[in-house]
């Protein structure tokens, strides 16, 4: 199995519409403005080399990089590019294509040569959207996704059983897809701080810290262990999410409770589209200057707006009282098809 992963990849479609970018750090981000609260979507490579990252405050990457070319987001030139990328993916000999977002994918595909396989769809690629792509080679799917990382830029890697320990043994487990900083701190209490003490541990001992499915599962993810299969069946969505930046920051409670009003009737536009009923809720609060706190709730099966606001407004009522507030975001969880992929992550076994 492959893990496609285009490179760069909205920072690459600025520069293919805008040639002269090209070798320059471009920031892309909010309106394109770093005196308006945004946040960075991508930068180039060029940028990055100065910290710029995803999700850093857009005035502070302009900080960083004073000469970067910064662009507002273009959501339907991206959806475009990354049409135009997928098609080409399906298009390869006896591929079996899973779409992970804009710019990723598995595919899966039976060969005895999966290294030649996988230069032939960068150039499938490549010749299609004139993006270039990494491709990472795995056993698994988790093998093939940090495989990816190894291959940038625009490069092949192939990560198996047979070396998974010697690339990733001594790396710390923060490396690991789907082990974020909370994870490896929690890991860390345990004295496991590298991949190779992950995958020598025993489940039993990691279900009192993180439950008798997330323990084991870690478990497996230190060994690079976990589905083998690439699932093609269409993607649907667990939920719809709306969140807006202040420009200047709310502080009065009615400001707060209009901002959720609004937030509620975009999400359930979305929602009602899909016909499916609404069964939890989450509220997303960014306090000033920039720390952010999730509040959530089951509720039972509705579509009724009135019962989604309610809810809603049970979540505003655990705001921290007198705290500057400079973002506000809302998601509406639905029920799941039967026929619609299980689980979470396409890491975990039973995807």
């Amino acid at each position: 199995m492959l893990h496609v992963d285009l490179d760069q990849f909205i920072a690459a479609v600025e520069v293919l519409r805008r040639p002269e970018l090209a070798g320059k750090p471009v920031i892309v981000g909010g309106r394109g403005d770093p005196t308006e609260r945004a946040v960075v979507s991508t930068a180039s490579y060029e940028a990055r080399a100065f910290g710029v990252g995803s999700g850093m405050p857009l005035r502070i990457a302009a900080r960083k990089v004073p000469d970067a070319v910064i662009l507002p987001v273009d959501s339907e030139a991206y959806l475009a590019a990354s049409d135009t990328v997928m098609a080409a993916l399906r298009a390869q000999p006896e591929a079996t294509v899973q779409v992970l977002g804009w710019d990723e994918a598995f595919v899966g595909v039976t060969t005895d040569e999966p290294e030649t396989y996988a230069r032939r769809v960068q150039q499938a690629v490549l010749d299609a959207s004139k993006l270039h792509c990494s491709v990472g080679v795995g056993d698994t799917l988790v093998r093939a996704k940090v495989a990816t990382g190894f291959a940038k830029p625009a490069g092949v890697f192939r990560l198996t059983k047979e070396n998974w320990l010697e690339v990733m043994g001594s790396r710390p487990t923060i490396d690991l897809w789907g082990v974020g900083p909370k994870v490896s701190r929690r890991l860390a209490t345990l004295n496991i701080t590298t991949v190779a003490e992950l995958a020598a541990s025993n489940p039993g001992d990691l279900v009192p810290e993180f439950g008798p499915k997330m323990g084991p599962w870690y478990a497996q993810l230190g060994r690079g262990d976990g589905e083998r299969v690439v699932d093609d069946t269409p993607w649907v969505a667990r939920g719809h999410s709306r969140e807006t930046t202040y420009q200047q920051d709310l502080t009065e409670p009615a400001q707060v409770d209009d901002a959720v009003r609004e937030l509620v009737a975009r999400v359930l536009e979305d929602v009602i589209a899909e016909g499916r009923p609404v069964i939890g809720l989450t509220l997303k609060v960014r306090y000033a200057p920039f720390f952010t706190k999730t509040y959530a709730k089951r509720i039972h099966e509705t579509f009724d707006r009135d019962l989604v606001l309610a809810g809603a407004f049970d979540l505003v009522a655990k705001i921290e009282p007198d705290r500057p507030i400079r973002l506000l975001g809302f998601r509406a969880e639905m029920s799941m098809p039967e026929e619609a992929r299980k689980g979470h992550t396409p890491t975990r076994s039973g995807w």
